[in-house]
């Protein structure tokens, strides 16, 4: 034995003290090894639908039904099935509606009742799992309660009788209620050990801050960052383009309420500046995108229109210097303010002249185009200053941090949010970072480290304000993993009506991925076996309706971004689609649209959902075979090690 292994193992032994306890550790780890991996859950581009991500967060992608149906198929109707579902994804609103029905005699028969049908179904789904583990994922003020009830000895006890007692006491004791929450709380846990988010839960949709909300409530997760994380992220580090962009597709989607009442940041600075300045400027272009449902009056409307127009512009400047001095972007052609013929009201782009729909640029210096006025600064200073101050942005933006990355490789499988930038014959698109050339998983590795520095390196230092440019960069540049396009036409889109010039060439990446060799190569390119390790990413949606499908490459590259946003469902379709990932393989699950929370509860209209087996495992995966199980078996190694050292008397036991 070394003595770095003497000196670890050392270490170990303040942990497990004596021989007892390190075989009592291995053989606990041996039998963990043994069961059946956990299910995993993927779902992406969320773009703040709450309610809907709250149903299929609650409803584990139809996972907790389909447990439901094979535990009591052939003893509940498909109502009393639904009833069941409902009240374990919604507890308390819908025990409500239930109890008011009955009277008191009824209501103690219905709890009495519903309380047996979770303690089974409790004992089906945690069957997979170590008490322990268990007992980490129960609500703290009934742990003993519901082990009792699990674990009660059947041998020595009539089953009925023992819960009867139980039940009977928490019935008087008017503690019913909160143990079916617990309950229902615990198979939710249960049912999917650890959830993936991949990527895009800002914007479009108003509620991306609960979603966060709720995911920090979360037992198990992992984030990949998608390029509208990005923004945010860059929004709340103190990048003032991000921040731009921000508000500008929250002014486009009518957003802003996310912006001031759910993170408190006031608008007031520039709602002042674009009444000021485009105070007759009808903004056509600028109408905000989703106005069926506005409850904001044609007034307020057109405030924001205005506000859209101001937001717009200053990002069009903030935009052209950080091109300049960053010539390594390849960004020169995005730089079209100094390309207008102000006079004539046109603009010139890749040699030919386009007439303007718009020609009021009251804040624009022909002579210096990008120089901000005093007023824009004022603008933006103040705006800033409202992101890196909002106490609840800077929260969850540093939840995004402590579980994100730019890639993950979980159980074999690689997943990130939108590609891996490819050329046209398929070899890895090369960007040159301070005269290092990087690529592939390199590239990624690197924009991760720019993102975190961003978010960690000192206000006004050099390397944050570099960062940030790259974290900008990352939502818009060419050979972005986040963004996959040849340049994003923003400009041409609010103020040239020739839709040729609005066109988003795609990454190669996005034609070649239906290749099982391009998905090999990336999979290889990050240290995973092609042969059995898939690719998980979101980021573009899924036109079903157009006949597109969500399975590429033999099955091999799964993508699942189908739509959650309400935004995109006239395209795509459908909903959004989601994976499980458990131990007899990969399901992936397309979803239909949510009507409402208030609708589930009520009527029991759960999202109506259709699974498709993907790939089955000819044998039933175990905790051994995944990420988790290698760690634990290296730890078995090391308490092996630990053994003998006591044995042989190298280590002396403690507290024998």
């Amino acid at each position: 034995m070394s003595k770095e292994q003497e000196k670890y193992l050392n270490l170990l032994s303040k942990q497990y003290k004596n021989k007892a306890e390190t075989i009592t550790e291995i053989i606990n780890l041996e039998a963990i090894l043994n069961l059946p991996k956990g299910t995993e859950h993927f779902l992406s581009d969320l773009h703040g639908e709450y309610d809907a991500f709250e149903q299929v967060f609650r409803n584990g992608s139809g996972v907790i039904k389909r447990k439901i149906h094979h535990l009591f198929n052939d003893r509940l109707t498909s109502k009393e099935i639904n009833t069941l579902a409902t009240l374990i994804y919604y507890p308390r609103p819908k025990m409500s509606l239930i109890l008011r029905e009955l009277n008191d005699t009824e209501k103690n028969e219905w709890y009495r009742l519903t309380i047996l049908r979770l303690i089974e179904l409790t004992n089906f789904v945690s069957s997979k799992y170590t008490r322990s583990k268990v007992r980490k994922q129960m609500p703290s003020d009934f742990i003993y309660i519901i082990e009792e009830l699990l674990y009660q000895n059947n041998a020595q006890i009539e089953k009925d009788d023992y819960y009867n007692e139980i039940i009977t006491s928490l019935i008087h004791l008017n503690a019913a209620q909160d143990l079916i929450h617990a309950f229902s709380k615990l198979i939710r846990r249960l049912v999917v050990d650890h959830l993936h988010i991949v990527g895009d839960v800002f914007d479009r949709g108003p509620a991306p801050d609960k979603i966060i909300g709720r995911l920090k409530e979360n037992h198990s997760l992992d984030f990949q960052w998608g390029n509208h994380d990005m923004i945010w992220m860059g929004a709340a580090s103190g990048s003032a383009v991000c921040l731009a962009n921000v508000l500008r597709i929250s002014a486009r989607y009518l957003n802003l309420d996310t912006v001031e009442e759910s993170y408190g940041i006031s608008l007031r600075s520039l709602a002042i500046f674009a009444d000021e300045v485009y105070a007759n400027d009808p903004a056509t272009a600028f109408q905000p995108k989703t106005q069926e449902h506005a409850e904001e009056t044609t007034t307020e409307l057109q405030q924001i229109a205005r506000m859209h127009k101001a937001i717009a512009i200053i990002q069009f400047k903030l935009e052209g210097e950080i091109i300049q001095r960053h010539p390594e972007f390849n960004m020169e052609n995005r730089r079209l303010l100094d390309k207008i013929d102000y006079a004539a009201g046109t603009i010139s782009i890749a040699g030919k002249d386009y007439l303007l729909t718009d020609t009021h640029f009251p804040t624009i210096n022909p002579k210096s185009p990008y120089t901000l006025t005093p007023e824009e600064s004022e603008v933006i200073h103040r705006l800033v200053s409202g992101f890196v101050n909002s106490e609840k942005l800077q929260e969850h933006v540093a939840f995004l941090y402590s579980k994100g990355s730019m890639y993950l490789r979980y159980n074999g499988n690689l997943i990130y949010h939108g590609c891996i930038p490819l050329d046209d014959d398929g070899s890895f698109e090369k960007l040159l970072i301070a005269g290092k050339t990087y690529s592939g998983r390199s590239l990624l590795d690197q924009f991760d480290r720019f993102a975190r520095k961003a978010y960690s390196q000192p206000d006004g230092s050099e390397i944050k304000k570099n960062a940030l440019d790259y974290v900008w960069y990352l939502w818009t540049g060419e050979t972005s993993p986040l963004f996959g396009k040849k340049a994003m036409t923003t400009f041409e889109r609010y103020f040239i009506e020739d839709k040729t010039t609005h066109y988003e060439k795609k990454n190669a990446y996005y034609q070649l991925r239906n290749n099982v060799s391009t998905v090999d190569k990336i999979l290889v390119e990050f240290d995973l076996n092609p042969d059995i390790g898939h690719i998980v990413n979101g980021h573009t949606p899924i036109k079903e309706g157009k006949g597109e499908t969500p399975i590429k490459a033999d099955g091999k590259m799964l993508v699942i971004d189908g739509g959650f946003s309400k935004a995109y469902h006239n395209v795509t379709s459908i909903a959004g689609y989601t994976l499980i990932y458990n131990a007899y393989g990969l399901q992936l699950v397309r979803h239909q649209p949510f009507t409402s929370t208030e609708d589930a509860i009520s009527n029991e209209t759960d999202i109506v959902s259709t699974r498709r087996i993907i790939e089955t495992e000819t044998s039933r995966k175990m905790v051994k075979d995944t990420d988790i199980g290698f760690k634990l078996t290296a730890q078995i190694t090391d308490l092996k090690a630990l053994l003998l050292a006591y044995r042989s008397g190298i280590i002396k036991e403690k507290n024998v």
